[in-house]
């Protein structure tokens, strides 16, 4: 995707009613009155950074001081995996895992941040391609989906792509956790009813990526379940200037919500608080040691 597109993404949120749900469901009177509210919602997000955002680099190891041999690290998906909205390193998505994950480990923690900005479930395959050859992590997390719903993506065809996705981390014996889609519907500069129905296509998708991370052997974590009532009830302090993507308190909790299945899938930790899922049935994510894994990368 290009920048330009992922620049207009908290504005194309408007067009999953105006230009998918609503047709042929409401009538003229309706569709015009959410076109109002979409030109209101537009003007209300605007564009902080500008027509290209950057987000901060946070690739490095991270909690160097504990010595030993460096977790590694990989994060992958859209604007949220990348950590959008926030000023520093440390407050990326990326960066507070790999801090609660060395705290919680007593160990390093190598990142590696090849989640991009405005990208689509159908985008991180390529994510994948784009890492070195031999490189295997030793977990990865996911965080996709908001721009499927935002681009009016079928909830079948994202998953089919996130399934691809999964099976080649499975196959390269990569344990995995997916954040799945988040609730839209906290977004409050996106009036109702258009916010009411973005929340419902968001939740649609984020049953779906559930069912089909625990199906390929990966962990889910339903962040609308777990982080959400946070957005709702303090959204500004969970979101950043544009509205639309976490603030670095939003990113703190969301890497919170995320880092106890991440211990599980590495074998360090059993239990888990709810909204997590384990997978149906032990994969190989989960059971094979990186020493077996054998000598091809992930994206090989």
């Amino acid at each position: 995707m290009s920048r330009r597109r992922a620049d207009h993404a908290p504005r194309a949120l408007v067009s999953v009613v105006t230009l998918g749900a609503a047709a042929g469901l409401l009538g003229v009177a309706a569709r015009a009155a959410l076109h109002r509210q979409a030109a209101q919602a537009r003007g209300a997000i605007g564009k902080p950074w500008g027509e290209t955002p950057t987000t901060p680099d946070a690739n490095r190891v991270w909690r160097r001081r504990y010595g030993g041999t460096a977790l590694d690290l990989l994060v992958i998906g859209d604007s949220v995996a990348a950590g959008l909205g926030a000023e520093h390193r440390k407050d990326t998505l990326g960066g507070r895992l790999a801090k609660g994950l060395g705290k919680a480990l007593r160990r390093p923690v190598r990142l590696t941040m090849a989640a991009v900005v405005g990208a689509e479930t159908s985008m991180v395959a390529a994510q994948l391609d784009g890492l070195p050859a031999d490189y295997r992590p030793d977990v990865a997390v996911l965080v996709v989906g908001g721009n499927d719903v935002i681009h009016r993506v079928a909830v079948e065809e994202s998953v089919a792509h996130l399934r691809e996705v999964l099976e080649r981390l499975r196959e390269a014996g990569v344990p995995t956790v997916v954040g799945t889609c988040p609730d839209l519907g906290a977004i409050r500069p996106v009036p109702q009813p258009l916010r009411a129905l973005g929340a419902r296509v968001s939740r649609q998708l984020a049953a779906a990526q559930t069912r089909t991370a625990v199906d390929c052997g990966a962990h889910a974590v339903s962040l609308a379940r777990v982080v959400g009532p946070f957005f709702l009830t303090d959204p500004e302090g969970m979101f950043s200037l544009d509205r639309f993507h976490p603030s670095a308190q939003g990113y703190r909790r969301t890497a919170a919500a995320l880092v106890p299945s991440v211990l599980v899938a590495l074998g360090e930790q059993q239990a888990v608080p709810p909204g997590h899922h384990r997978p149906l049935t032990p994969g190989r994510a989960s059971t094979v040691p990186r020493a077996e894994r054998g000598e091809g990368g992930v994206v090989r």
